[in-house]
């Protein structure tokens, strides 16, 4: 029985008009959609997340992980007392492991880093949300982006009122061609273009690589251009070709250097960093500082500090290995490489080019990492998902959620990271037989 009284204190929904606008764009779904679309169709074979491979994840060592960097605190000469604050209370702004990051990145890729450039964040998300809103100061600011782009930095910049916009690429990374008129049209508005992302490496969604030269030639461009580069680098371990990263071969401190321990370790730690060498003039004349200062007072209003004990248990597993990840990755590597191997097998005997029912399907060859683009002759929209993994028991990522205009309908992305071989060869075949009897609707 609803009494008077309940009905005078039943909450009353707020207008969504009084809410950000950003938070009605489609956009902001879907990073849930990847979280959570395998656990609708559980019976399902899923190329949807990119998450990593579940096979090598042991709860048992993470104890011993962050026993081992305790015992490194003590190897140092910390005193019983400051190992217990060092991982039960608050720490350093910027992080209490930057040292141990920075020479993960020199035995890994070859870079040399001041620890002090270094900010450990709350996974990859936060370091561009930092980045974001450090750099852009107004309405006339602008961010570019590599499209088809990672909806994480879309979206944070739609969260922070940023305008973006895409420079097409293809199969060496953005068309620069396209980056300098894109560029011109902008300034001659009166905008000020901040900074492109990119993801050389394997990038999410395509699974396209920069060669060397491409690297060394947008450098080169975003010198011309007055350009800062956000290197985003989350799959560079698992490429089967090695090439240095924009970073390591930056030599006038335009990268910015986005990097995660999600897939190189465990995402569970929620371990992330940002390398941000770059000059900042001092406010009361003296020394400049640098642009990792900078970050650190965004992050001190944000999450205060990334949690000691993630950072301890991912500063444990780099300590067990050497002080890098990209040997520990190796076997890890093979796995990917193997089941991206084993899904393009099973679509080719599948989807033979030659034959009537494969008219309108091809799909790319990545060097590594978790994602490979397939065309599709039919709009990959919500609708044909749902079918596909009603009927079919196989899922997959429209690649529109990666465009930020109407390309990419007819076009899917598929990730190989979290599957087995075998789930990977059974998967193509149920794939398979959804795309002909959709083509051929």
């Amino acid at each position: 029985m609803t009494t008077t009284a309940d009905a005078t204190h039943r909450a009353v929904a707020l207008p969504r008009s009084a809410l950000h606008p950003s938070l009605s764009e489609p956009l902001l779904d879907t990073m849930t959609f990847l979280n959570e679309v395998t656990l609708r169709y559980p019976q399902a074979i899923s190329f949807a997340p990119g998450r990593p491979y579940e096979g090598d994840f042991d709860v048992a060592r993470v104890p011993g992980y962050i026993e081992t960097y305790l015992d490194h605190l003590r190897g140092r000469g910390l005193s019983e007392e400051r190992v217990r604050t060092a991982l039960y209370q608050y720490g350093e702004t910027a992080g209490q492991i930057r040292d141990l990051v920075a020479d993960m990145l020199q035995i890994d890729e070859g870079m040399t880093v001041d620890p002090a450039a270094v900010v450990v964040t709350v996974g990859c998300q936060e370091a561009v949300l930092l980045v974001l809103r450090a750099l852009f100061t107004g309405p006339d600011d602008v961010l570019l982006v590599d499209s088809p782009s990672y909806v994480g930095v879309t979206g944070a910049a739609s969260l922070l009122g940023i305008d973006v916009v895409p420079v097409p690429g293809g199969g060496n990374g953005p068309d620069l061609t396209e980056l300098a008129r894109t560029v011109a049209e902008l300034t001659a508005q009166g905008r000020r273009v901040r900074a492109l992302y990119v993801v050389p490496d394997c990038s999410n969604p395509t699974g396209v690589s920069m060669g060397l030269q491409d690297r060394i030639t947008l450098l080169e461009a975003a010198g011309r251009l007055g350009l800062l580069l956000l290197e985003d680098n989350p799959y560079g371990v698992f490429s089967s070709v090695r090439r240095p990263t924009l970073k390591a071969l930056d030599a006038e401190q335009r990268v910015i250097y986005l990097g995660s321990f999600a897939k190189t370790a465990f995402p569970g730690a929620r371990v992330g960093f940002v390398v941000a060498d770059q000059p900042v003039d001092s406010a009361d004349g003296g020394a400049p500082g640098l642009l990792a200062d900078e970050l650190a007072k965004v992050k001190s209003m944000v999450t205060v500090n990334t949690p000691t004990l993630s950072q301890a248990a991912i500063a444990g597993l780099l300590l067990s290995n050497g002080g890098g990840l990209r040997a520990a990755n190796e076997a890890t590597a093979r796995h990917y490489q193997a089941t991206m191997r084993a899904l393009r097998e099973a679509l080719a005997r599948e989807l033979p080019p030659d034959r009537p029912e494969s008219a309108g399907v091809r799909w790319n060859d990545p060097d590594g990492g978790f994602f490979l683009t397939l065309d599709v002759p039919f709009a990959a929209d919500e609708e044909a998902l749902r079918v596909s993994a009603e009927q079919y028991g196989v899922i997959w990522t429209p690649m529109r959620y990666f465009h930020l205009d109407d390309a990419g309908d007819r076009r899917i992305r598929l990730s190989c990271s979290a599957v087995t071989t075998g789930q990977a060869t059974e998967g193509a075949a149920r794939l398979a037989r959804f795309v002909k009897d959709r083509g051929g609707a």
